[in-house]
């Protein structure tokens, strides 16, 4: 279960408030200013659609991987369980000295479940990682877009149209990590 615990821990993501930010920028661009303003603040919204999209892939890779590690974590304390009923039926086999054809079956189908048990809890303990690696591209699609918009706010309040430009730049990289993210998923 610790394994789970780290996930979560790791996939909490600090949700930076655009809202007012993006108001910000509408009302600048209503009330005057230079024309390129209207630009960023259709520039912002579209930003702030791409972090919304990016978020929710992100939320639901978290979300997998999560439930990946839990179930991968019971396919161990599953084979852990055959492990024991093997120790005791072996340990039962030594002492008797006579071990009956179905103490020897049954100790066959334990090491055959325990094989297969195996393989499925290594097979979920890969698909959380993956699922993990991809969340974490989307958070950081999440970043890079809420950057953008940040830096797009000043752009508009300072009317530097060089800051939008840097804007245009993080959200060219949060585009890319969501194309990326959305290559891996």
């Amino acid at each position: 279960m610790a394994g789970a615990e780290f996930y979560a821990k790791q996939m909490e993501e600090a949700e930076v408030p655009l809202e007012h930010l993006h108001e910000e920028i509408h009302h600048h661009a209503e009330h005057g200013g230079p024309p390129w303003i209207s630009w960023v603040a259709l520039s912002t919204a579209i930003l702030a659609v791409l972090a919304a999209i990016a978020g929710l892939l992100s939320g639901k890779h978290a979300n997998e991987a999560m439930m990946s590690q839990i179930q991968a974590s019971d396919q161990w304390g599953y084979y852990q369980a055959k492990s024991i009923k093997a120790a005791v039926l072996e340990a039962k086999t030594t002492l008797a000295e006579a071990a009956t054809e179905k103490d020897k079956e049954k100790a066959a189908q334990y090491q055959e479940q325990q094989a297969e048990i195996k393989l499925e809890a290594e097979h979920k303990e890969a698909e959380a990682t993956s699922n993990f690696h991809k969340h974490e591209v989307f958070a950081r699609s999440v970043t890079m877009f809420q950057i953008a918009i940040a830096i797009a706010a000043i752009s508009a309040l300072t009317k530097k149209r060089r800051y939008w430009f840097v804007s245009l730049g993080f959200g060219v990289v949060g585009a890319v990590f969501l194309g990326l993210g959305l290559i891996m998923h």
